[in-house]
């Protein structure tokens, strides 16, 4: 009994002693970490460093990070995007001098095309559609066929999006590599996806016939060149991949924003049209053939408005990292040569004074009335700024432009599903927590509403017989002349059509 006793008092001894050197080893290492930290402080600046904690050793922060994103003031952080010799992000590989703006006249008419046949798919579609799930499908398919001018099938692009959603799905997994972890799904994603763009680019390497423009592939290849050095299969696949995430998720979710948008306010969508009439795109319900030139596009003075605000008020990522290259003062701290900062977008574009009513669309504060953009330097950055701002933001906003020009002018959408507007998630981009639910229909030359399957057929029927036309003979006119007849209550105090 005695001996147990005391091999109880011992084992008991010796959990003290393990936790107490546990206790001052934490403490010890906390200590050292904060060291490591106040290190890099500038000695020639007698500022202070910004107050803070340091987080645990290793981890820092971490999990207080993922558990509760801290939102910083960006107005604040905003000078350091400014002098070239301050900050600068870590660049792997040729570093690339993108032409994007000298190509746009050729991409041009590639993205209408793309976005004519999407448009035309979702007003094909008799229930309503994910906008967010199928902006994503339609930049995808932007990128593949414009941006790197892949020709892969329809159904061979659908199985490549799958596998790529899977893929930008699991980037911010942990990264374990583990059985059924995300990581190690995210990794076979990846290893397929690359399998079947080395395959596109072999393809497109042997067939360079038929090419008319440049596109970015092309570029990266012969950035490569000019800097002497032959781009390995590798470094193409990598350099592709990275072309088609940077043009995916942050264009999908501006151009969900625009649609929600022109959604909520039909008087900017009518405002929308009214431009595209008076600078001659738009006639009788139709785009004007040869008048979207890029010039013209850039004359629509209030389009521009509507993106900018598009892109104001829901600006995909929240903001970016730089490595600061000298000590500078920020707010009376110094902020040392060698640490990494985040400046952020949206809460710049949230307390920048020069806004007025920020939480409210509002495009005419773009307007040369007003022009609330021009009275600061980094009050408005929906592409970054600095040395490092996005590279793809010309061609970006003429797709949104596109798109827009697109939607006013041979489409009508409302909300079906729900009839109220869902809520907006920030994560991992801006978007509706359900994917915006909405209804498209097409229209014709006339401006009027395009019945599509069962609803034309319906719609021809019920004209012929109230017409004295047989309704097989009713159906095959509207067949022939391409545009599907409505229900005669519709039409009754219409002038008659030819085929009538």
């Amino acid at each position: 009994m005695l001996f147990a006793s005391f091999d109880l008092v011992s084992a008991l001894a010796t959990l003290a002693a393990c936790l107490v050197s546990l206790t001052l080893l934490l403490a010890v290492s906390q200590q050292l970490w904060q060291l490591r930290w106040a290190a890099p402080r500038d000695k020639t600046c007698k500022l202070p460093i910004p107050k803070g904690s340091m987080g645990f050793p290793l981890i820092g922060e971490t999990f207080h990070w993922l558990l509760q994103v801290r939102r910083i003031p960006g107005s604040s952080l905003a000078p350091g995007l400014g002098p070239v010799e301050l900050i600068s992000t870590e660049w792997k590989g040729p570093r690339l001098s993108y032409r994007f703006h000298e190509a746009l006249e050729s991409y041009l008419p590639k993205i209408q095309l793309v976005i004519k046949d999407t448009l035309r798919a979702w007003s094909s579609n008799p229930e309503s559609i994910n906008v967010y799930h199928e902006t994503q499908k339609l930049t995808f398919r932007m990128a593949i066929r414009v941006l790197l001018g892949f020709r892969i099938p329809d159904e061979e692009l659908g199985r490549l999006f799958e596998v790529y959603q899977q893929f930008v799905e699991n980037v911010f997994s942990l990264p374990v590599d583990l059985p059924f972890s995300g990581y190690r799904r995210g990794i076979r994603a990846r290893e397929t996806l690359q399998k079947g763009l080395e395959k596109a680019i072999q393809e497109k390497l042997q067939n360079t016939q038929g090419k008319d423009y440049a596109d970015a592939l092309d570029i990266l290849i012969e950035s490569g060149k000019e800097h002497g050095k032959e781009l390995t299969m590798q470094e193409l696949k990598d350099g592709t991949l990275e072309l088609i995430f940077a043009a995916y998720a942050t264009t999908a979710s501006a151009s969900t924003s625009l649609i929600m948008q022109l959604l909520k306010h039909p008087r900017v969508l009518e405002k929308l049209r009214e431009e595209l009439r008076s600078k001659g795109i738009l006639h009788n319900g139709c785009i004007c053939e040869g008048s979207l030139r890029l010039d013209n596009i850039n004359g629509l003075q209030y389009l521009d408005c509507v993106i900018k605000e598009v892109l104001r008020l829901f600006t995909p990522i929240s903001g970016g990292y730089r490595t600061v290259l000298q000590t500078f003062e920020l707010d009376g701290f110094q902020i040392p040569k060698g640490w990494s900062v985040m400046y952020s977008i949206r809460d710049t574009h949230d307390t920048a004074p020069v806004f007025k009513d920020v939480d409210v669309f509002d495009p005419d504060r773009f307007g040369q009335g007003r022009s609330e953009d021009k009275d600061g330097r980094f009050h408005y950055l929906p592409f970054g700024g600095g040395v490092r701002t996005c590279l793809g933001k010309h061609l970006a906003k003429l797709f949104l432009k596109a798109l827009a020009i697109e939607l006013a002018s041979t489409s009508r959408f409302e909300l079906l599903a729900t009839r109220t507007f869902p809520k907006i998630t920030l994560v991992p981009v801006v978007h509706p927590v359900d994917g915006l639910k909405v209804k498209f229909f097409g229209l014709d030359s006339n401006q009027n509403e395009i019945l599509t399957g069962t609803d034309a057929m319906l719609g021809a029927t019920v004209f012929g017989i109230q017409g004295g036309i047989k309704p097989g003979v009713a159906s095959l006119c509207a067949v022939l002349s391409g545009f599907p007849l409505k229900p005669a209550s519709r039409l009754r105090d219409k002038p008659k059509k030819k085929w009538e």
